[in-house]
């Protein structure tokens, strides 16, 4: 179970890096949070996790992430950026998850 989700994690990171990055997202905050910086943080996070299980600090990164793509998402007013960003955030959810399996 544990490598079937770090298959379907590797997909999605590879995904994600094949998307251009929203250009209107560059220099933009969104509820107080830089997006360029949130995406930079959430994929480095999250390939931490495929690479082997997170320390302390980093999965506490990692969970601060889900309340923040709540606050931000909504607010995202450009369709790509908003799609762009669900990705992100659904690539992190999956990535906490597995974190999680790797505690037990």
């Amino acid at each position: 179970m544990l490598e079937e989700k770090l298959d379907a994690l590797a997909q999605r990171m590879a995904e994600h890096m094949a998307r251009p990055f929203p250009p209107g997202c560059r220099g933009l905050s969104v509820e107080s949070q830089d997006m360029v910086l949130l995406d930079a943080d959430a994929y480095g996070l999250v390939a931490g996790v495929h690479e082997g299980a997170l320390g302390e600090r980093h999965r506490e990164g990692l969970a601060r992430l889900a309340p923040v793509f709540a606050k931000v998402l909504p607010a995202i007013e450009d369709e790509y950026a908003a799609e762009y960003y669900t990705h992100v955030r659904d690539m992190t959810a999956l990535a906490a998850e597995i974190e999680s399996l790797r505690e037990k």
